[in-house]
């Protein structure tokens, strides 16, 4: 979950609003920018006292997705490390669907863990992709690579179909199946990435949907086996399209990414216009960046499109292509790897990767790319690069002329968006695997120490308070309808001015 300015007259920047007060999903709708139009925010809050706290719900006992809020509901994935459901015991991924104005619980989607190798479903892990919500359906990528329509309504309201075998999906297939209830989710269908699309699941889903019309864009997951040496499925897609209304495979990437996957595909894509036509800009586990066109109509009926590259950008030229899993667990040199979203502000990409966190050189970078121009741009496309320390799981956040960035360094980074100048940074106690969130004209953070910052969001650093969860925190901050919600390990906290 890591050269100097110049921008191409053919470049066409189509200025894009902030998030509405309702989040729909991670990241603004097509650009990724973790950016927000909320005002009136706290500056500090106590968990201790409940000082502007609104609200605390307890979750799992791991809970790494980002809480997505939409239509007065929170969706955010968890364990079931904490059984909201006699019915459900053991490990599971769990969506829960909460209120927004009191934290209680609508629903929950509960689906078994993997049985086949700990390392395509690691345990505990539970539901790591945030959910997409668009209107009265919301799409999520399971703990098992499976992605899922659901109904916001839940079952409460009845079964609305196609998808009728709810109560096989949540049981282990050494079960018999469970009676669905009105608590559980109400799925409206589900494609299978592994018997669909020909994947192997690594580690933990992670892939947050993005909507285009009637397509699903969205990162497969895909990676390395158990040995971490070896691409098991080297033909599988790293990018795919899906039908929104039915959850057909209607297009992928054919650039032959997989076998040089140094561990597994996290990045999810993000989409905006370049020189008046849309760009699609996925960031691979091969630590190259791409740009593909969107899919301009469905194939016919078994046939599967072939998404049309416009440029690449490669991220780390000096790391090795080749026999790439030789260099697994070597800290000094290697392939790099990309976790956050490339995130497009103001006619530039924004993209933060390095060295695998688990497995990799100790080694990051934040760059800015131009991506206005067709073909290879990992030189003609560089506008600039920082160093950063060690690894990076962040996406970056762009706000009026800075870029916001941490690092698993304990660090938390502002730089100039033209220059790629460090302006000030700010230590932490923990590493960062969250975003920076940048609302009201602050920046919200919290680490895996569980201490979470509230800064500034300008050119000279102000500490406007620490808070001490004491509990890890995985998930980035998100910001809807005057309140923050921050979302650790184990619970989930409504942060707004005291009623």
């Amino acid at each position: 979950m890591s050269i100097f300015p110049r921008l191409s007259a053919l470049l066409v920047i189509v200025p894009m609003p902030l998030f509405s007060s309702s989040s729909a999903q991670w990241g603004h709708a097509w650009t990724r920018n973790q950016v927000s139009s909320e005002t009136g925010l706290v500056d500090s809050f106590d968990p201790d006292t409940k000082a502007n706290v609104r609200w605390v719900v307890e979750l799992g006992t791991q809970s790494h997705s980002t809480p997505v809020v939409s239509g007065g509901r929170i969706f955010i994935g968890t364990n079931n490390g904490r059984p909201r459901d006699p019915k459900h015991v053991g490990d599971r991924g769990v969506l829960l669907c909460l209120d927004q104005s009191d934290g209680r619980i609508h629903w929950q989607l509960v689906v078994p863990k993997r049985s086949e190798d700990r390392f395509f479903d690691w345990p505990h892990s539970g539901i790591s992709s945030p959910a997409t919500i668009e209107g009265e359906r919301a799409y999520v990528v399971n703990n098992r690579g499976e992605v899922l329509c659901l109904d916001v309504k839940g079952l409460a309201d009845g079964n609305d179909g196609p998808f009728r075998a709810e109560g096989r999906q949540m049981t282990p297939s050494n079960r018999a199946a469970l009676e669905p209830g009105s608590l559980d989710a109400d799925i409206v269908w589900l494609f299978d990435l592994t018997e669909g699309a020909g994947i192997w699941s690594h580690d933990a889903a992670h892939s947050s949907i993005l909507i285009r019309g009637d397509h699903l864009y969205l990162n497969t997951g895909t990676g390395v086996d158990n040995s971490h040496r070896k691409i098991r499925t080297p033909d599988a897609p790293s990018l795919v399209v899906l039908d929104k209304r039915c959850g057909r495979l209607l297009a992928r990437e054919r650039e032959d990414i997989a076998p040089t996957i140094f561990h597994a595909t996290w990045s999810a894509p993000s989409m905006a216009k370049v020189g008046g036509k849309d760009r699609v800009f996925f960031a691979a586990g091969n630590g190259i960046v791409y740009g593909f066109e969107p899919l301009r109509e469905a194939p016919a009926r078994g046939e599967i499109a072939t998404l049309q590259k416009v440029f690449e950008f490669d991220f780390d030229p000096l790391a090795p292509k080749t026999d790439v899993h030789a260099f697994h667990q070597n800290r000094k040199t290697g392939p790099s790897n990309i976790f956050g979203m490339p995130v497009f502000h103001g006619g530039r990409l924004y993209v933060a990767g390095g060295g695998d966190y688990w497995w990799g050189k100790l080694e990051a970078k934040l760059k800015c790319i131009d991506v206005s121009g067709p073909g290879d741009l990992t030189k003609s496309g560089h506008v600039w690069t920082c160093d950063l320390e060690r690894h990076v799981m962040s996406t970056p956040a762009v706000f009026d002329g800075l870029v916001f960035i941490a690092d698993t360094r304990k660090r938390i980074y502002c730089l100039d968006a033209t220059t790629g100048e460090i302006l000030w940074t700010q230590d932490g106690r923990g590493d960062f695997w969250a975003s920076p969130y940048v609302a009201d004209g602050k920046v919200w953070i919290g680490s895996r120490r569980g201490d979470f910052w509230i800064l500034e969001a300008k050119r000279r650093k102000k500490v406007l308070a620490r808070v001490d969860f004491g509990v890890p925190i995985s998930a980035t901050a998100v910001a809807a309808d005057g309140v923050m919600y921050i979302a650790t390990m184990s619970h989930l906290w409504a942060v707004a001015q005291s009623r």
